[in-house]
């Protein structure tokens, strides 16, 4: 079975994109990036202040809106398109609803082979790059850092507290083989 899509689950701050440029530069084939980070920022600026959109509270809290979630759904459609039409994708994505975040996926995806990947960090550890990195109401990674995962089935998990983002990608990489 040949992989076509690779998702990668974890909370904010957790390692995501690090291992997603690391197995870029490590399969041996191209492999494209889809991040939620990156379809966020692509949304106009008034669906990231709106309800109807996405806001983020002081604490750290992520709330989404009807018009989020209808631009999320054609954004994970298009991700899978461009999969059926014959390009690796790797997926960077944070299920703030656990279960019921993967479960549009797993329908938008079907009929791909898909190796889902649990990224998990302690959250201590993500809470202090969130700071490190900026840009981010404090208390997201924290929050964030198990709920993610509660329910998510998962083909293999890596740990970013202690590993750096090339070994995390180097086991990712080792399941396609």
């Amino acid at each position: 079975m040949t992989i076509q899509v690779i998702v990668l689950n974890g909370g904010s701050s957790s390692g995501k994109s690090g291992i997603v440029r690391c197995l870029q530069a490590e399969l041996p084939a191209p492999w494209l990036a889809a991040a939620i980070d990156t379809f966020v920022d692509a949304l106009p600026p008034s669906l990231r202040t709106t309800e109807a959109g996405i806001t983020f509270a002081a604490d750290g809290g992520v709330a989404v809106g009807e018009e989020f979630r209808r631009l999320e759904a054609a954004w994970r459609e298009g991700v899978a398109a461009t999969a059926r039409a014959g390009a690796r994708v790797i997926v960077d994505d944070v299920f703030l609803g656990g279960p019921a975040s993967q479960e549009p996926w797993r329908k938008a995806l079907t009929g791909l082979n898909v190796l889902w990947v649990g990224v998990r960090c302690e959250g201590a550890v993500a809470e202090a790059r969130e700071v490190a990195r900026g840009g981010r109401p404090r208390g997201m990674a924290a929050a964030q850092a198990e709920t993610v995962h509660r329910g998510v089935v998962y083909d293999l998990e890596v740990d970013t507290t202690r590993t750096e983002a090339l070994a995390c990608a180097r086991t990712i990489a080792a399941h396609l083989a």
